[in-house]
C-alpha cells in the first residue's frame, strides 16, 4: 500500500507489495524489492538498491548523499540485501568515488534507533547495531558483529565476525574475530565465548579459540610470530582460519 501523501518519483521501481507509509519520499533512481515496509516520514535517495523484507521505520535517511568534503556529486550508491531492520532516524549514505563508490549492507542486519552508516561501509551479514552505534567512512563489519550502543569506530577500521564491542567502545584499530572489546580506546576483554556457544560453537572450539587469544595477546609475540602460531592452530581447528585471514588483510593493525 502506497499512503496517498507519499511521494513516488516516477523513476523509483518498487515491486508491486511495497507498503509505503505518511509523508515518506522514494527518489529516483531507487529500487525496493517484494515485502519491504517503508515506514512514514522516511527519505530514501537513489542510486539505492533494496532488497526484499526489510523493514524502515520513521525519519530514516536511506541512501543520502555522504559528508566527505571530497564528494562533488559523483553517481555512487547504496545497496541494502533482505530483512534487514532500519528503525528510527538511521542515517546510511551512499558511497564516494576514492572507494568502490558502493556502501553496502548484507541482509538480516538489525540497525537500532540513531545508528549512522557512513560512506563508502561494507557491512555482512546478521550484524546488531545498538541505539547511536556510529560507522566512519570506509569501515568493513564481518558478520554476526555486535556493537553495544554509542559505540565510535574510525574510519577504514575492520570488525571481525562475532565480535562483541561493549557500550561506548572508541574503535580505532582493527577489532579481530570472535573478540569481545570495549573502551576508551578499545581494548580486548577475552574471547566473545558465550556468544559462541549461542552460535553453536563445539567446546573443542571455543578451546582453540581461546589459545589463539592468549598468542596473539597474552605471550608478548610480535604479531608476526602470532600468526605463524595461529595457522598451525587452524589446522587443528578451521574456525581459527578466519582469525589467520583477518590479519593477513588488516591494514590499520588491531587493537592489543
Amino acid at each position: 500500500m502506497i499512503h496517498q501523501t507519499a511521494i513516488i518519483d516516477s523513476k523509483a521501481k518498487l515491486a508491486p507489495n511495497v507498503s509505503v507509509g505518511p509523508w515518506s519520499y522514494i527518489g529516483e533512481g531507487v529500487e525496493i524489492g517484494e515485502g519491504t515496509v517503508i515506514g512514514s516520514h522516511v527519505v530514501i535517495k537513489g542510486p539505492t538498491k533494496i532488497g526484499k523484507n526489510n523493514k524502515i521505520f520513521q525519519f530514516a535517511s536511506v541512501g543520502e548523499e555522504c559528508q566527505d568534503k571530497k564528494y562533488a556529486g559523483e553517481a555512487t550508491r547504496l545497496e541494502i540485501g533482505d530483512n534487514n531492520i532500519i528503525r528510527e532516524s538511521v542515517t546510511i549514505h551512499r558511497g564516494t568515488i576514492q572507494d568502490n563508490s558502493l556502501t553496502k549492507i548484507g541482509s538480516g542486519n538489525l540497525l537500532m534507533a540513531y545508528v549512522h552508516v557512513a560512506h563508502d561501509c561494507i557491512v555482512g551479514d546478521n550484524n546488531i547495531f545498538a541505539n547511536n552505534a556510529t560507522l566512519a567512512g570506509h569501515v568493513h563489519v564481518g558478520d554476526f558483529a555486535i556493537l553495544g550502543g554509542f559505540t565510535g569506530v574510525h574510519q577504514f577500521c575492520k570488525i571481525g565476525s562475532y565480535s562483541f564491542c561493549g557500550v561506548g567502545s572508541v574503535v580505532v584499530k582493527d577489532v579481530i574475530p570472535y573478540l569481545m572489546a570495549a573502551g576508551q580506546n578499545a581494548v580486548p576483554h577475552g574471547m566473545n565465548t558465550e556468544g559462541l556457544k549461542r552460535k553453536g560453537y563445539s567446546a573443542e572450539a571455543i578451546s582453540a579459540l581461546k589459545k589463539a587469544y592468549k598468542i596473539i595477546y597474552r605471550q608478548g609475540l610480535t604479531l608476526a610470530a602470532a600468526q605463524h602460531d595461529l595457522v598451525e592452530l587452524a589446522k587443528q581447528e578451521p574456525c581459527v582460519q578466519l582469525i589467520v585471514d583477518f590479519l593477513q588483510n588488516s591494514s590499520r593493525g588491531i587493537i592489543r
